[in-house]
């Protein structure tokens, strides 16, 4: 199993060219197939020029997620495409005063309506086990899934938190 990894160059100020490198073939994204990625905060801290550090959080949980649907989906041969995902973080101080993610909220939306296809509450009761870096953070940070169909109907909505 491939291990991801990453190489960070620092541009200017902030702002960081990510370079995807592929362990077996030894290569960066120049030597793939990938382009680096540009990230950088959001002024005035940076420039803006890229995606922000807790967009690709949040970016990297709504992608595995949806993967994680269509893999479940596809394994009883459903067709559920073009899927959409939302994300949005929870942003926060902690006790000491700190910005932190406090929660992920993703929704996800099929391109067909439900009625469409088959296996539907099994798919839902079992995707988000699949996803790797969606539960991977979900054991700092709490993930919240909703999913919905091509016609708005709610199928799937994160339990509701105490108030």
């Amino acid at each position: 199993m491939d291990e991801p990894q990453v190489v960070l160059e620092q541009q200017e100020d902030y702002r960081f060219a990510i370079h995807w490198t592929t362990p077996h073939r030894g290569q960066t994204s120049e030597g793939g197939l990938t382009p680096p990625l540009i990230a950088d905060e959001s002024p005035p801290l940076g420039g803006g020029a890229g995606p922000t550090p807790g967009q690709l959080l949040v970016a990297a949980v709504a992608n595995c997620m949806s993967d994680s649907l269509l893999f479940a989906l596809r394994k009883f041969k459903q067709r559920p495409e073009p899927l959409r995902a939302e994300g949005r973080a929870e942003i926060g101080r902690n006790d000491a005063g700190r910005i932190r993610v406090q929660a992920i909220h993703i929704t996800l939306q099929l391109g067909v309506p439900a009625a469409s296809l088959e296996h539907l509450e099994r798919v839902l009761d079992q995707f988000e086990g699949f996803c790797t870096v969606g539960q991977s953070v979900a054991q700092g940070i709490p993930v919240h899934v909703s999913v919905k169909d091509s016609l708005g109907a709610a199928l799937k909505a994160p339990p509701q938190l105490a108030v």
